[in-house]
């Protein structure tokens, strides 16, 4: 039941010409129905085998050409990986003075990471998980719904000079791509590494395109169903007891999200400007998105999907490397009242 309404409205919005239909309508139709009651529940592996077909697809882009051309940015990426780490921290400082809650909850809501990895660290650490988790799950459906919304209805797309290495697709080598990618992705997940179905599937696909061993494009309907999974996923998060999670809590992440937004856009912007990116892309880059939702933007809008998903997954693993040591060295400092 949860597929079959996923499917029904991303068929609408597509009829609509939304943005980015496959992913945005599963979503909202989903968590709508969860919050009104609704006992619907996404598949197990949904969420994995939507980043699967996401992660590889944007490995593809990732030819020996894109990589050169990658590593004159790294500056840049650091740059704004930083900037993400201390946006999380000073959204946690307001975030505790403005609703109350204990540093560690407003640290770990805040934190620009994973959502699956900032609650692992929220309760290691004794935070209130489910606050940590709806915090995670409004920021996401926020960014989700504006930022796309904001970047087609503005006429920004379809900017992007890079192209995937393999453009046609080969039902015959596909299987071994398929083998390939997943392999990687459990190796990566048996070690516990954050987002292995997006981070193992990517980095298989590119070092194999940058490598020249082009074996076939992802068909278009293996992309849709990834979006379709990734949307339904996101919705099940939600549920009627989240509209209860203290008001003025998720109030205050609200607030925190939209200034989180604006913030990055400016800093994306800066970058731009020093690096002679397109300013879409920079700021696509810098948005405080998950990364697999902001690298589907980029991809279905065609705004530097390379540039935009070294920049995520960057930030994704120096935010996730980072925040539990930086927490460790804030808390007697910013909540020095507070116990472990």
């Amino acid at each position: 039941m949860t597929l079959l309404l996923g499917l029904a409205a991303a068929l609408v919005c597509t009829l609509l010409h939304t943005p980015l239909p496959w992913m945005i309508g599963p979503l909202l139709a989903v968590a709508i129905a969860r919050m009104r009651g609704a006992d619907l529940r996404a598949p197990t592996q949904a969420r994995n085998a939507g980043q699967w077909a996401i992660g590889t697809s944007l490995g593809l882009y990732f030819t020996s050409d894109v990589v050169a051309r990658l590593i004159e940015f790294l500056p840049y990426i650091v740059a704004g990986s930083l900037f993400a780490l201390l946006l999380g921290c000073g959204g946690a400082w307001v975030l505790r003075k403005t609703t109350g809650v204990a540093f560690k909850t407003a640290y770990f809501s805040t934190a620009i990471g994973g959502a699956s990895e900032m609650a692992n660290l929220a309760e290691r650490n004794g935070a209130r998980i489910d606050q940590v988790a709806a915090a995670h799950s409004l920021r996401v459906l926020m960014v989700v719904v504006a930022v796309p919304a904001l970047l087609q209805y503005g006429g920004i797309h379809g900017l992007d000079p890079y192209v995937p290495g393999p453009r046609t697709v080969d039902y015959l080598w596909l299987p071994v791509l398929i083998a390939i990618t997943v392999s990687v992705a459990l190796v990566l997940r048996h070690f516990n590494l954050p987002n292995p179905f997006v981070i193992g599937t990517l980095l298989a696909a590119a070092v194999l395109t940058a490598s020249g061993f082009e074996l076939s494009a992802i068909p278009t309907w293996m992309s849709r169903a990834g979006q379709l999974m990734i949307g339904v996923s996101l919705g099940a998060r939600f549920s009627r007891d989240f509209l209860h999670t203290a008001p003025r809590f998720l109030g205050g992440v609200a607030v925190y999200t939209l200034a989180a937004l604006v913030l990055s856009a400016l800093f994306g912007w800066g970058l731009s400007a020093l690096s002679g990116v397109h300013p879409a892309t920079a700021i696509l880059g810098t948005t405080p998105g998950g990364i697999a939702e902001m690298c589907i933007t980029a991809k279905v809008l065609e705004l530097g999907v390379p540039l935009v998903t070294a920049f995520h997954v960057i930030r994704m693993a120096f935010v996730v490397l980072c925040t539990g040591p930086l927490y460790h060295w804030l808390k007697h400092r910013a909540a020095p009242q507070e116990t472990e």
